[in-house]
């Protein structure tokens, strides 16, 4: 009997252990995953401000060119 509760208790401290070096791969995991959706968001927040700049960039071009502008103010020209 005593052999047979020996067993059962090897059987699940291999359970416990395995268990819990799965909890702590998780737990890994789901710390790298949460740094990169940090660096993204960096990422991302940094691409809004460039885009915004260009998009500035673009309108100022634009409003300055003869080409972008309205008829109306090309006939006034003439």
């Amino acid at each position: 009997q005593k052999c047979i509760d020996l067993d059962e208790n090897q059987v699940e401290l291999e359970e416990k252990t395995r268990l819990i070096n799965q909890v702590l791969e998780l737990q890994h995991t789901l710390e790298d995953l949460s740094a990169r959706v940090d660096a993204v968001k960096e990422e991302n927040l940094k691409l809004k401000s460039e885009n915004q700049v260009l998009g500035q960039y673009i309108e100022n071009l634009m409003s300055a060119s003869s080409v972008f502008q309205t008829t109306e103010t090309k006939s006034k020209r003439k």
